[in-house]
């Protein structure tokens, strides 16, 4: 994966685990771009979630990573925006599927749910697999929404 600056986005819930993935980023010498939240105080998944999609759509971060007590909210917000695929990872396996099959330009993490060590496997396995391409892309294509694709569904 080509990275630029990873964008990195959290609720109150997904703070403590977002404040480990610094400290994992850091250590693998990758750049990183907080949009928030700061602290553990109550707050809305959905604000730093958008953020982070519009970090992405506009260069200025590739890839993301966003953290929810779940992952569930957080990741629904980023996948309103049409170029974002982020998918929620609980296991290292997921994500790399994620990668390998859909192209995820966005890791959505459970804060709730995993501790430091899964975390920290799930990201390796994220940032070392390579998009399979082939079959894959012809149904990444085919994620964005149109009016002729929704009359289908």
């Amino acid at each position: 994966m080509d990275l630029k600056i990873v964008g990195l986005a959290s609720d109150h819930a997904g703070y403590p685990l977002k404040e480990f993935v610094k400290t994992y980023l850091d250590a693998r010498d990758i750049a990183w771009k907080d949009y928030g939240t700061n602290s553990e105080a109550s707050c809305d998944y959905a604000d730093f979630g958008h953020a982070l999609a519009r970090g992405i759509e506009e260069g200025e971060v590739f890839p993301g990573i966003a953290i929810c007590g779940s992952g569930e909210g957080i990741a629904m917000t980023l996948n309103k925006h049409q170029t974002i695929r982020a998918g929620l990872c609980w296991i290292p396996e997921i994500a790399h599927l994620i990668r390998q099959h859909n192209n995820a330009n966005v890791l959505v993490m459970p804060g709730r749910f995993i501790d430091t060590d899964m975390a920290r496997r799930i990201m390796d396995e994220f940032f070392d697999t390579p998009f399979e391409g082939g079959r894959h892309q012809r149904r990444i294509d085919k994620m964005p929404c149109s009016e002729s694709s929704a009359k289908l569904a």
